[in-house]
């Protein structure tokens, strides 16, 4: 097939019959003038691991991404949003280095992707905050050339880093990116362009999946889109451009949350200490804890004697879909080293909080802040703001979707898009993320 510059949009979220014309022209535009099919992603169904899923074409238990995060039994620490491409392993090379070593001329970008930083594409931009010891943080992105970011800040301002997580989190940073990446091919033309589009997630985990409120996330991300196409179809190469749009997972509606720290302490698994009248987790201390992420908890068990205790105590809460430890992780694609002795599934109408304290008023502070290193686990509330306490929340029933669970029936697919008319994707087929990077290689004229 003949060579394009190919723009690969990542958008959480976006379910087939999401797309019309009514409501996505542009997104809608783009199928009809190519084609569309259904995603289904591969289990844990978040966005870090399935993100590795598209750059190697492996599931977890091959790249070794179990979650967002990760704990390092030696250290007795979790790690939220690592960030660095090192924890990404596989046999296959990622899509960027494939590329690559078939087309020697071609170049690739990656915008705001997680454990993306030192990846071998060319470009890279994705926040990296500067903490001062003071507490005070300044805004900043990592960028691949050195200098990058410095050059966006001087062309179109900081990336807006309030507006991308947390109780501001709106359409301006999505605005941002794709601003920085039309302006990113306009000087240099990138063969690849890997573009994460966060909108979506938004509204779908505050008010529902199918509220007023996304339904509305969908028509502000589809006029971005419109704006966004206009102005690359308008630069030099911008005839010669091919759209691959894919969701990286569907939410579900939620009407509760699953304390699976809480119930361990309960039963004398896990420890906490005491700091200023904050209660702390004790990792160290702890035979059993849990690593959280949407609808997945990693439970790590240090007395290997109490792995079984600890599996059936989980497995009696109200929510839990299934519990699975040993060889049986396999089975869910997690039988990797870096996974939990247990592993845990919420049923589609539930989420892992990691709350461990008993009485809210002994919540460490980072708690009511949006803080997403030191918590061990993914904290949607952190979506929210309590005026009252001008701070986050401890009320884990207000969020209304999830998602992570795995993906076993039609509401949990997502929408597969491509603009060419070269048959890359075969409408009715079903594809997987595993097949994204297969996908684009072809559509790169590398396969």
């Amino acid at each position: 097939m003949a060579k394009t510059n190919l723009f690969f949009l990542s958008v959480p979220g976006l379910r087939p019959g999401d797309v019309t014309k009514a409501q996505t022209p542009t997104l809608h535009g783009w199928a009809n003038a190519g084609a569309m099919a259904e995603l289904t992603p591969t289990f844990p169904c978040v966005t870090s691991p399935v993100q590795a899923g598209f750059w190697t074409g492996g599931n977890a238990e091959s790249h070794g991404v179990i979650a967002n995060g990760f704990y390092d039994r030696t250290k007795k620490a979790v790690e939220f949003w690592v960030a660095r491409n090192g924890v990404v392993g596989g046999d296959g090379a990622q899509v960027w280095d494939a590329l690559r070593a078939a087309r020697p001329d071609a170049t690739s970008a990656v915008w705001h992707a997680q454990n993306i930083k030192d990846c071998g594409a060319d470009f890279i931009v994705t926040p990296e905050p500067i903490h001062g010891p003071d507490g005070t943080m300044k805004l900043w992105c990592y960028s691949k050339p050195e200098g990058l970011y410095q050059e966006l800040l001087d062309t179109i301002g900081h990336f807006p880093l309030q507006h991308y997580w947390g109780p501001l989190a709106n359409i301006e940073s999505t605005r941002w990116i794709l601003n920085a990446a039309a302006w990113l091919h306009e000087r240099h033309a990138p063969t690849l362009h890997w573009v994460y589009l966060p909108h979506l997630d938004y509204a779908s985990q505050k008010f529902g999946p199918n509220s007023d409120q996304a339904s509305q996330a969908l028509r502000d991300l589809d006029a971005e889109l419109a704006v966004f196409a206009e102005r690359i179809a308008a630069s030099e190469s911008g005839q010669d451009v091919t759209y691959l749009v894919a969701g990286e997972y569907a939410l579900t509606a939620v009407s509760g949350a699953i304390y699976p720290n809480k119930a361990l302490r309960e039963a004398g698994l896990l420890s906490v200490g005491e700091c200023d009248g904050a209660e702390t987790l004790d990792l160290a201390g702890s035979t059993s804890f849990a690593m959280v992420d949407h609808q997945l908890a990693h439970v790590f068990v240090s007395d290997p004697k109490q792995i079984d205790k600890t599996a059936a105590l989980i497995a009696k809460l109200p929510g839990v879909a299934r519990v699975v430890c040993g060889d049986e992780r396999r089975e869910l694609g997690l039988c990797h080293n870096r996974s939990g002795e247990v592993v845990a599934v919420a049923k589609d109408d539930h989420w892992f909080a990691y709350y461990w304290w008993l009485d809210d008023a002994k919540a460490p502070g980072f708690a009511r802040t949006v803080d997403i290193h030191r918590k061990p686990g993914y904290d949607p509330v952190e979506l929210f703001f309590d005026p009252a306490t001008r701070s986050i929340p401890l009320d884990a029933n207000l969020v209304k979707g999830s998602h992570g669970a795995p993906a076993t029936e039609a509401k949990h697919r997502t929408a597969l898009i491509c603009s060419a008319t070269d048959g890359s994707i075969v409408p009715g087929k079903g594809y997987r993320d595993t097949d994204i990077k297969g996908i684009t290689l072809r559509l790169l004229g590398c396969g």
